[in-house]
C-alpha cells in the first residue's frame, strides 16, 4: 500500500467515523475470509459496518473524532464495527463472538465515552432504536384505545338497558 492509498484509507475511515455513534474494537485472530464475509453481511443487515484495519491507520483516522480516546485498544489483529444506531454494531459483534471463539471484543466507545469489553456486551443487551420506538408507540396507543373503550361503554350500557325495558314492555 503506497502513501496515497494509506491517506485515502485514513480519510475514508475518518469520514465514516464522523457519522456514527458507536465503535466496537475486536480482535479477529484466525477468522477465515468466509467468516469475515458472513460477519459483514450480518452487520450490513443490522445497519452497521465491519472493517479489518491496520492499527496505525485506524489510530490516525480516529484523530479529530469523538472516538479519539480508544486509540490504545489498537494492538494486535484488530477490526472495528461501527453504526449510527447505538446498539446495532455491539449487538451483532457480541452475538457473533458468542458463536465464534475467534472473534473477541476488546472494547469500544459510545458517543465518545469509552467502554470496556463488558460495557460493549451490556450495550448489546439493550433493545435497538427501532425496538424502543415501537415500544413507545405501543405505550402511547394503548391508553388511547382504553379511553375510547371507556367512553363507548356507558353509551352501550344505556342502549342495552333501554332495549331490555322495551322488550319487557312488549312482553307485557
Amino acid at each position: 500500500m503506497d502513501r496515497t492509498q494509506k491517506e485515502a484509507t485514513i480519510a475514508d475511515l475518518h469520514s465514516k467515523l464522523q457519522d456514527v455513534s458507536v465503535v466496537v474494537v475486536t480482535h479477529h485472530l484466525g477468522l477465515t475470509v468466509a467468516e469475515v464475509t458472513d460477519l459483514r453481511v450480518k452487520m450490513r443487515a443490522a445497519g452497521a459496518s465491519f472493517k479489518v484495519t491496520k492499527n496505525r491507520l485506524a489510530r490516525r483516522a480516529l484523530k479529530g473524532t469523538q472516538f479519539e480516546g480508544i486509540d490504545g485498544l489498537f494492538k494486535g489483529p484488530t477490526a472495528i464495527a461501527f453504526s449510527k444506531d447505538p446498539v446495532a454494531a455491539a449487538k451483532v459483534a457480541a452475538d457473533y463472538a458468542k458463536s465464534n471463539d475467534k472473534l473477541a471484543i476488546i472494547g469500544g466507545s459510545l458517543n465518545g465515552a469509552e467502554l470496556n469489553a463488558e460495557g460493549v456486551k451490556a450495550l448489546a443487551t439493550l433493545p435497538s432504536l427501532d425496538e424502543l420506538r415501537a415500544k413507545i408507540v405501543g405505550m402511547i396507543q394503548t391508553p388511547a384505545t382504553r379511553i375510547a373503550g371507556v367512553l363507548q361503554a356507558p353509551g352501550g350500557q344505556v342502549a342495552r338497558v333501554l332495549s331490555a325495558y322495551a322488550k319487557k314492555d312488549e312482553a307485557a
